[in-house]
C-alpha cells in the first residue's frame, strides 16, 4: 500500500460559509474571469446586488436606482423600502438570511435564496450596507466578509432606500477591470424588462417605452423581414420577428433575470412558435423551417422559480405557481399564450403573415434542395468520426456534466506546422485542435448546400456538433487560431465569414474568439519579453539592453511547444467576436468578402498607412 496517502479523521473539514464561498467561489457566481467576458464573476456580483433593488421596484418601492463603476469600486443606490435596520448586518452577512422565503413582501422576484448579496460581501476586499429609513440609519463596513464597524445615526436628511458598495476582492479574481459595454446591457436588459425603472448608471438615465421591442430593436444586426410582433399578456411578455440568415436567436428571461442557457420556459416557447405557425397556416411545415433566422425574447413572470444552480442563467421549473397543484405550467401557459395572441395578431396583420409565409417556403425549399447531399455528407462525416485527422479531439466537452466543462475550447488552426505546437502544448483535457488544409473557401453569398459540398466546412462542422442547434455545441470556445500575417488575417476573414453566413448563433451565443500569439520575442541571458505589438517590442529592447536577441515569430508553427504553452495556457489572450446593432451583418459581409472589387479596392489605397522601420540602434536604450 506504500505510495497511497493516509486518510484520517483529520483530513475531514468543515467550512463556514463565509470560507467556502471564499474558496469555492465559482458553486455560487459561476466562474471567475478577468472583466473580459460578459458572464464573468464581476459582472455576476453587479447583478446580484441590482437584483434586489429591481426586487423593490416590482415591489411599488423606488422607480429610480443609481449605479456607479469608478476604477474597481461599485456603488448601488436605490430608493426602495430600505432593508430593515436592525436586520442590516444579517441580511448581508448571513447565508440564507432574507426576506424572500414565502413573504408576502416579495412575490415574484429574483432573489430568493438568501445568498446574492452575502457572496458579494465575502468575495470583496471591501463592502459597505447602508439603508435609510425615515430620518434613521444604520452602515456596517466588511472586508472579505468579515464586519469591521457598525454606525447607527438618528435624523438624516437623506431618502429611505439602501446603498451597497463593494470591491471585488483580488485575492481571489486576480487582476481584473470592468468593461462598461457589459454593465451597460446588464442596465439596459433591467430596463427592458421593468417598464418605468430609470437607471443611473455612470450620469447617464435608462430607461424604457416599450419593453421587449426595445431590446429587439437594440439588439437586430439586420433589417427584420416585418415588424416585429409585439404580445404581452399577465405574467408574459414576447417579441418576436425574423432575419434573412441562418440560426435562431432568443433572448429569455424569468422575472427579470436573463436566463442565458434557457430552460423550460425558451424551450416552450420555441416550441409554441412552431405549434402556432403550422395551426395558423394549416400546413405540417418543419419546426426548423419556421424557426430558421427568427430573433425573438419572452419574459416570464414565475412564483419562486426554480433554477439550475445559483447563477440563474437556466430555468428549471415546471410550474407557473408550484403552490397550485392543479395551476398551469410554464409549457401549457406559453403555449396557450401564444395559441390565442400570435394566432390573432396573424390575423390582422395579413401583410405580416404573407411574409413570414413566403420565409417559410422558402427554407423549406432550400432545406429540400440540400437533403439529398446532406445525407452523404453525414455519411462522409460519420466515416471519419472515428479517425478524423484534422480533429484532435479533448476529453471534456461542454455538454458534459463536468466541472471544467466551460473551459473546453477548440483551435482552428491553418496548416500541420501550427496544429502540431498547439497540439503538443494543449491540456489535452479541454482543449481540442482542428487543422485546416489552407485557406478555406470563401462562402459569402453561396447557400448551405456548400456546407455539405465542401468536406473541410462539412467536417469542421460535424466536430462543432452544430449541424442541428446550437444547444449540442460541443466546446464553449471556438478559436481561431491563425498566424498574424496577410495570409492569416485572410484565414481569419474567411472563417468569420463562414460563421457570419451559416451559424451566427455561435457569434451571438459568446463562443467565437480569435487566439493573440507574441509577434516578437526579446530576451537578454537575465529575462525574455513576449511582446505583442510594435510598442511592447520597444519597451522591451529598452529594457534589455542593446545586445537584446530579437526573434519575429511569422508563423504559429516557429514558436516551440513548450512556449506556445504559456500562450494558450491561463494567461491566454483572446479576442472575442461580437455582433451588435451596429455591425449589419449582410452590409458588412457584402463590403468585405463580396465581388465589389474596385470599391474594396478604393477603401485600400485610401487608407493605406506607410510605417517606417526603426533602426534599432535608433532606439532609446535605458
Amino acid at each position: 500500500m506504500s505510495g497511497i496517502a493516509n486518510y484520517t479523521d483529520d483530513d475531514i473539514k468543515t467550512l463556514s460559509p463565509r470560507e467556502h464561498i471564499r474558496l469555492r467561489p465559482g458553486m455560487y457566481i459561476g466562474k471567475l474571469g478577468d472583466g473580459t467576458a460578459p458572464d464573468d464573476g464581476i459582472y455576476v456580483l453587479i447583478k446580484e446586488v441590482m437584483d434586489n433593488s429591481v426586487d423593490e421596484f416590482i415591489m411599488g418601492a423606488g422607480k429610480v436606482i443609481e449605479i456607479t463603476v469608478e476604477g474597481k469600486a461599485v456603488t448601488i443606490r436605490d430608493y426602495g423600502r430600505g432593508i430593515p435596520l436592525k436586520s442590516l448586518a444579517a441580511a448581508v452577512s448571513e447565508m440564507n438570511t432574507g426576506g424572500k422565503y414565502g413573504s408576502a413582501a416579495f412575490e415574484k422576484t429574483v432573489g430568493l435564496n438568501g445568498v446574492g448579496v452575502k457572496a458579494v460581501n465575502m468575495l470583496s476586499s471591501e463592502f459597505m450596507a447602508r439603508s435609510v429609513r425615515d430620518g434613521e440609519a444604520h452602515t456596517v463596513h466588511f472586508a472579505a466578509g468579515i464586519q469591521q464597524d457598525d454606525i447607527w445615526e438618528s435624523g438624516v436628511n437623506e431618502r429611505t432606500g439602501t446603498l451597497i458598495r463593494f470591491v471585488v476582492d483580488e485575492e481571489v479574481f486576480g487582476e481584473y477591470s470592468y468593461n462598461l459595454e457589459y454593465v451597460e446591457t446588464l442596465i439596459k436588459n433591467y430596463t427592458y424588462l421593468n417598464l418605468g425603472l430609470t437607471i443611473k448608471f455612470n450620469g447617464q438615465s435608462y430607461s424604457s417605452k416599450n419593453g421587449l421591442l426595445d431590446l429587439l430593436n437594440e439588439n437586430m444586426t439586420e433589417e427584420p423581414l416585418y415588424e416585429p410582433i409585439h404580445l404581452t399578456g399577465k405574467d408574459i411578455e414576447v417579441a418576436i420577428t425574423h432575419g434573412t440568415g441562418y440560426g435562431e436567436s432568443y433572448f429569455s428571461f424569468v422575472n427579470g433575470q436573463h436566463t442565458t442557457q434557457g430552460g423550460t420556459h425558451q424551450s416552450a416557447f420555441r416550441e409554441a412558435i412552431a405549434k402556432t405557425i403550422r395551426e395558423f397556416y394549416h400546413k405540417d411545415y418543419d419546426a426548423s423551417d419556421i424557426r430558421t433566422s427568427i430573433v425573438a425574447a419572452i419574459s416570464v413572470k414565475i412564483f419562486d422559480p426554480e433554477f439550475e444552480s445559483q447563477t440563474k442563467i437556466k430555468l428549471s421549473s415546471k410550474q407557473m405557481d408550484k403552490r397550485q397543484e392543479d395551476g398551469p405550467t410554464v409549457r401549457n401557459y406559453i403555449v396557450d399564450f401564444l395559441k390565442e395572441h400570435l394566432d390573432n395578431y396573424l390575423h390582422k396583420h395579413p401583410a405580416t403573415a404573407d411574409i413570414l409565409g413566403k420565409k417559410i417556403v422558402e427554407s423549406e425549399k432550400e432545406r429540400k434542395a440540400i437533403s439529398g447531399v446532406q445525407k452523404k455528407a453525414r455519411e462522409i462525416a460519420k466515416k471519419v468520426s472515428l479517425n478524423n485527422k484534422k480533429l484532435r479531439d479533448c476529453r471534456i466537452h461542454l455538454g458534459d456534466k463536468h466541472a471544467r466543462a466551460e473551459e473546453s475550447m477548440i483551435f482552428i488552426t491553418e496548416g500541420n506546422s501550427a496544429s502540431g505546437s498547439i497540439t503538443k502544448s494543449r491540456d489535452a483535457n479541454t482543449q481540442a485542435v482542428f487543422s485546416l488544409r489552407g485557406k478555406p473557401l470563401n462562402c459569402y453569398g453561396l447557400t448551405k448546400k456548400i456546407v455539405y459540398e465542401n468536406e473541410e466546412f462539412n467536417l469542421l462542422q460535424a466536430a462543432l456538433n452544430i449541424e442541428e442547434d446550437m444547444d449540442n455545441l460541443r466546446y464553449n470556445k471556438v478559436v481561431i487560431a491563425t498566424d498574424a500575417d496577410v495570409d492569416g488575417m485572410h484565414i481569419r476573414l474567411l472563417l468569420m465569414t463562414f460563421f457570419l453566413q451559416f451559424f451566427p448563433d455561435v457569434i451571438r451565443g459568446g463562443h467565437l474568439y480569435v487566439l493573440q500569439t507574441p509577434l516578437f520575442r526579446v530576451r537578454n541571458k537575465k529575462e525574455t519579453h513576449y511582446c505583442y505589438s510594435e510598442e511592447e517590442k520597444n519597451r522591451a529592447v529598452a529594457r534589455c539592453g542593446a545586445n537584446a536577441e530579437i526573434t519575429r515569430f511569422k508563423g504559429l508553427g516557429e514558436i516551440s511547444p513548450d512556449e506556445f504553452r504559456g500562450f494558450i495556457g491561463q494567461d491566454i489572450r483572446l479576442d472575442k467576436v461580437r455582433l451588435t446593432k451596429d455591425d449589419p451583418i449582410h452590409d458588412m459581409l457584402e463590403f468585405y468578402m463580396g465581388k465589389n472589387t474596385y470599391e474594396r479596392q478604393g477603401f485600400i489605397i485610401g487608407n493605406l498607412r506607410i510605417e517606417e522601420d526603426i533602426v534599432e540602434s535608433d532606439l532609446a536604450i535605458g
